[in-house]
This record gives C-alpha cells, structure tokens and sequence, in this order.
C-alpha cells in the first residue's frame, strides 16, 4: 500500500531550558556582529560579490528585542511538533521553535538524516540572542542567525497540486503540504515555507517564497542551515571556497584542500570557521554530507539559490566547548552544511518593489563514495547518483507545479504566529494570498499600535510596567510624530528616530519626556546609551546610577511577588531590574566607580547575582575593589554565562587580568587562530 503525504501533530518530550522573558531595554546599540569583513580583502572579489557586501548590512536590530532570558537548567518539557510523512520519510517539525526540522529520517533504513539534537538549550548566537542547535533552520532577515529561532511560525494544512514533478497522483489520492509562514520584521517582509512528500519520494520538497510588498527596494537574505553529524565529509561541485573565520579574513582557498589540510573533512580544521563554495554558473546547486561508508543525506536546488557553505567547528579546544554547550556533553558534534541566495552570508540581495523570489530545495538520502583517485572524481561519483534518483530537471518541474498553488489558501490551522504580520496588513490593506495575517492573531503586543494607527494617538499604559516594544519603520515614525506629544509617545518617538539615524532629535524627545515622565527610568536609560555612543561616559555612568535607583523604587509596589501586578508582571520587572543592572554596572566600572558599581550589586535580587552573567560581573567588581583572591575565587568556583555571545573574549581577558596560568577548558570558548 502507497501511503501518501500526511501531516499530523506530535507532543516531543526532551530535556529542555526556560527561554524566559525578552529584555525589556530597547537594543539601541549597533549590532556586535561578528561577520565583518577586513578591507584587505576586498580586491579579489567579483563585482556582484562585492557589490552585495555593502548592500543594507544590518545596523540595529530594533524593532526586535533581544532574548536573554533564558538559563542553563534543563528538565523534561513537552514541545509541539508536526509530523509530515509518507511511506520513506518523515519530517518533525517545530512550529513554535522557528518552524525548525528537528529531525527527517529514512524509513526504509531507520536512519536519521539529520544531526537531532537530544535537549533544547539555547545561547547567544541568533541576532537577538536565543538560537539552538540541530535540524534543518531556515534563516531569513540579515547575516546571522534569524530573530525568529526561537519564535512561533504561523501553520496550517495545504492541499497539494497534482503532479509534483515527481509522477502524477492517482485520481482522488488526496496529498496534502505543511505551509509556515511569518512576517519578518527586520526587514519587513513577509515569508512562507511549504513541506511535502510527493507520493513514494526519498525526498522532500521545500518551496520558499520572499515578498516585497513596498513600493521601495529591500534587502533580502536567506541561508538554509543543515546540521549533520560531523564524522562526515562534505562534498559539493566546486574547486574553490570562500574560507571565512573569527579574525574576519575572508579568503579564497583551494578545495579540498589548503594549508595541507583536506577541510572537507570537518574533523579536520583545527578552528571554526566557513568555507562558502564557489559553484561555477551553470553547474547543479547541491551539497552532500556522507559517512565512511557512502551514506548521508544530499540537499539541492533550483538555481536561484545559487550559495553552498560547510561551516565546521574545529577541533580545538573552543570548539569542543561550544559544541558541548550546545547539548549534552559525550553526544557527539555537528557540523552545518547550508544553501543561501548569495554566494556568501555576508550579503545581501536587492529585491525590487513589489516583487517576490522564490525557489524549491530536496532533502533526501544519498548513496555516494566518499573517496575516490581525486576531488573531481568524487564529485561527478556523487552528482551521478543525486541525478540517478533526482534528475535536476524533476526538480524544476517541481518548482513549477508548486508555483501555481503557492497562492492557495491555507486550511485547517495548525499553530499561530505572532501580530506583527496583521497589524502590516491592516496598516496597509496588503493582500497576501497564501498567507494570511487575520486579525485574530493581534495580541496585547499590538494593542498601542493599533490604537495609534485608528485614532492617531499612543495610548497611555493600563498598568505600571516595563514599557513595551517599539515599532521603527517610517510609516509608524511619522504617526509618532504626529501623535499628542506624552512622555510616553515621547519615549517611544526618541527609538524610532535613533533607528532612523537622528540621534540628535531622539536625545531631544528623550529630554522632553523626562520633566513630565512618571517613570524616569527608560528614557535615562535611552540617555546614558546616547551618552556611551558619543563617548560622554561620565555622564553615562551618572545616568545609569539614576535610572537605576528610579527602578529600584517603581518596582517594589508593582513587581515583586505579584503585589500591584500579575506574576507576569514580576517576571517583567525582574527583567528590568536584571538588563538594567547588568548594564549599569558595566558603565560603572568602565569609570571606576566601584562603590557605586557595589551599591547596584548589593540592590539585585540574590537569584540575579547567581546567574552567570553576573558572577562574571562579579569577579570584575572584585578586581577593580583590589581583591584579586576573592575575584579568582568566583571563577575558580564554576559557573556557566547563559548568554555567553558566539566569538566573545570577556572571560578570557579577565582570566589574563588575573592570572598568567593557562585558561581553564571550562572556561575556553576562543575562537580564533590566534587566541590559543
């Protein structure tokens, strides 16, 4: 019996951290990217290469905040999964975790294509922070990982088109796809992703479609990331790759091999780092990752997803650390092999007004000699087989039958995204066939702003709380700017012109705001970063110490142990408290005002002071206080940076301010060549 496509939900249980609440503080600072290119290497690049590495990088990550709340205490928890399968393979996918594919395994064999990861923990590599590692990712918005990792996708069923470029169905075989889709709010644009099996596939079919619904040109990019287990070697149709790594060089390097090292082999590379491979035009777009004995999982597409990339931890020290960090130590490591619109993911792609890209990717096992008498050898082996059970031209023919039935409208509704994208909608009266954005799914997120957008005026907080987010796009700058001048639209108005680039008038509204403003705290918070940014760090410190103290006094009537408020409430305020303090005290003793640094430590509450983050800023408190013994004695106790950022120094240059000993391997997450 032919089993054809079927979708059905699934309750996952594993080991799992808490993401915990956003940080309430409006990320006012520019991106701490680590994907910036050396000037140097400029010269060797194609036009259109480095033509697109200027285009729209990504400066502010407003109007998203940044997720930071999340811990390192993992107990079993129950995640929502849908189930997509036919007779050869079935998808897991996590639609409230980013629509990840968490797992695709082959039926037939029993075998899982994919790395799986067997816990849910999240660090610091998404733009806005919460990322986590395995599965099939689809990235979308700016370089980096996307906002939406850990965030709830739109779902629901689709019926699917006859044909599929795989045979036609049989009459009334029914068949279904798993559409996701969600509004993309970096760049404003909204996004689908439709699944499914074809009737008797080894593969599945992915179709992804970008809009623009401006009338202006933006910024488009999409990486998709596969991770699989990294006892591989990778094989893709090119001889030369952009090697780039964590000292930001970006090189163009033999393959396989360079430096007298096969880097195909991902055990190999003693540092992290990306290999970006040149793929000649007109050459099939695909990537392989097989095992020692043939076996693994090959990913292709159609050709306007021109970009393949392995990206490797390494083998030293930093990258077993992280790799453990990652998941359950003794689970084994991973490595990336990924697809994307460019041929680096450090550009990005003009899409034209009023336009829309889109192309289809397969996923599916693969059977090919991982050796051969040479590179090229292996490489014809491999794209022999990829043709033999997936011709390039079914591919497009796939393409093709889904376009038509992109538009079609969703069915039974499978889980909900955010707001953002109906608020757009309604905004604008856009019409986006395919995926739509009801007003159904407003939430209390949008409540402000739809006000704002029907009566022209920023509603005043219901409660005492933290202020929520801003919105930062032109359209709603120009309704701030006309909107009743309140200290809260005040605030509000200061972000969206400091995301604009005019500070001077954002300092301006901040300052308005304050002589009227109920609660001082944001809006001197807003002040000391525009103080930092223009290198008045004095006065930043001043500020901070202030907003501080401010916070201090609102919350206790409001946020502790729910009096004044909900117990959402509290966890808001201890959010505040925390973010706040964190960045107070840096500025602190940035100036050397370790009394006043100790003033705010001695006010956190003792489960903040617990937390990683804060035992680091503790022992920095010590060593400026002149206890050296006290502050080695904080990390010689242990503890773990929840949100520790991908490629950061901070432990390591306090480890060299205290000690000339060799770092710790707990402690040793360096990156780069040259921080052994």
């Amino acid at each position: 019996m032919v089993i054809v496509t079927r979708i059905r939900r699934e309750v996952i249980t594993l080991p799992a951290a808490r993401l915990g609440p956003d940080n309430p503080l409006p990320p006012l600072r520019p991106l701490d990217e680590v994907h910036h290119v050396d000037d140097r290497d400029r010269g060797d690049m194609p036009r259109d290469m480095a033509r697109q590495l200027d285009y729209e990088p990504l400066r502010s990550l407003l109007p998203v905040r940044v997720r930071d709340g999340y811990g390192r205490e993992r107990e079993p928890r129950a995640l929502q999964a849908l189930v997509i399968e036919n007779d050869r393979l079935r998808a897991t996918v996590l639609p409230g975790l980013g629509g990840r594919i968490a797992s695709l395994v082959h039926l037939p064999t029993g075998r899982e294509l994919l790395y799986r990861n067997p816990v849910f923990q999240p660090a610091n590599f998404a733009l806005n922070g919460a990322w986590y590692s395995g599965g099939i990712e689809w990235n979308i918005g700016a370089t980096g990982h996307t906002t939406l990792s850990c965030a709830p996708l739109h779902a629901a069923r689709v019926p699917a088109p006859d044909g599929w470029g795989h045979r036609p169905r049989r009459s009334g075989s029914g068949g279904e796809m798993l559409r996701l889709w969600e509004w993309e709010r970096l760049r404003d644009l909204p996004f689908q992703v439709d699944l499914w099996l074809p009737e008797g596939s080894d593969f599945l079919y992915v179709g992804v479609r970008i809009r623009n619904p401006h009338e202006h040109a933006a910024p488009a990019y999409w990486w998709s990331n596969i991770a699989v287990p990294e006892d591989r070697r990778i094989l893709a149709p090119a001889d030369e790759a952009w090697q780039f790594g964590y000292e930001r060089r970006l090189r163009r390097v033999p393959v396989p091999s360079h430096d007298g090292i096969d880097r195909t082999r991902p055990l190999n590379s003693p540092y992290a780092a990306d290999y970006f491979y040149d793929v000649p035009d007109g050459r099939r777009r695909w990537i392989a990752a097989v095992d020692a004995d043939g076996q693994g999982l090959v990913q292709t597409s159609t050709d306007v997803l021109r970009g393949r990339k392995l990206f490797v931890w390494g083998s030293g020290p930093g990258g077993r650390r992280w790799q453990d960090w990652l998941t359950e130590p003794g689970t084994g490591g991973y490595c990336e092999i990924q697809a994307g619109l460019a041929r680096t993911q450090l550009e990005h792609v003009r899409l034209e007004p009023e336009s829309e890209v889109s192309w289809l990717e397969a996923y599916g096992p693969l059977d090919a000699a991982p050796d051969g008498p040479s590179w090229q050898a292996v490489v014809r082996g491999a794209e022999d087989r990829l043709a033999a059970v997936l011709p390039r031209a079914r591919v497009e023919r796939a393409y093709s039958d889904w376009m038509p039935y992109a538009d079609t409208e969703p069915g039974e509704r499978l889980a909900t995204g955010s707001g953002w994208g109906a608020l757009e909608v309604l905004r604008a009266d856009r019409k986006l066939p395919g995926t739509p954005f009801p007003e159904s799914t407003l939430g209390e997120a949008q409540e402000p702003w739809l006000e704002l957008l029907r009566t022209g005026s920023l509603p005043e907080p219901r409660r005492v709380r933290p202020p929520g987010g801003t919105l930062v796009a032109p359209h709603w700058r120009d309704m701030l700017e006309t909107a009743p001048a309140t200290p809260h639209t005040e605030y509000h108005l200061g972000i969206a012109q400091w995301h604009a680039g005019d500070r001077a008038q954002a300092v301006r509204s901040w300052e308005r705001a304050v002589p009227l403003a109920p609660s001082l705290w944001p809006l001197l918070r807003c002040l000391a970063v525009a103080d930092q940014e223009s290198g008045h760090h004095e006065r930043a410190a001043d500020r901070y110490a202030e907003a501080f103290d401010d916070l201090c006094r609102e919350r206790l009537p409001h946020g502790l142990n729910g009096v004044g408020g909900t117990p959402t409430d509290g966890e808001a305020w201890t959010a505040a408290v925390a973010a706040l303090g964190r960045e107070a005290l840096r500025a602190l003793l940035r100036t050397g005002r370790t009394a006043q640094a100790r003033a705010v430590w001695e006010r956190l509450l003792p489960a903040v002071r617990q937390r990683g983050a804060f035992r680091l800023l503790e022992a920095d408190l010590l060593l400026a206080e002149g206890r050296r013994a006290d502050a080695r004695a904080v990390l010689d106790e242990g503890f773990e940076v929840a949100d520790l950022r991908e490629g950061a120094d901070v432990i390591e240059l306090l480890w060299a301010r205290l000690t000339d000993e060799p770092l710790p391997a707990r402690l040793d997450f360096r990156m780069r060549p040259d921080a052994g």
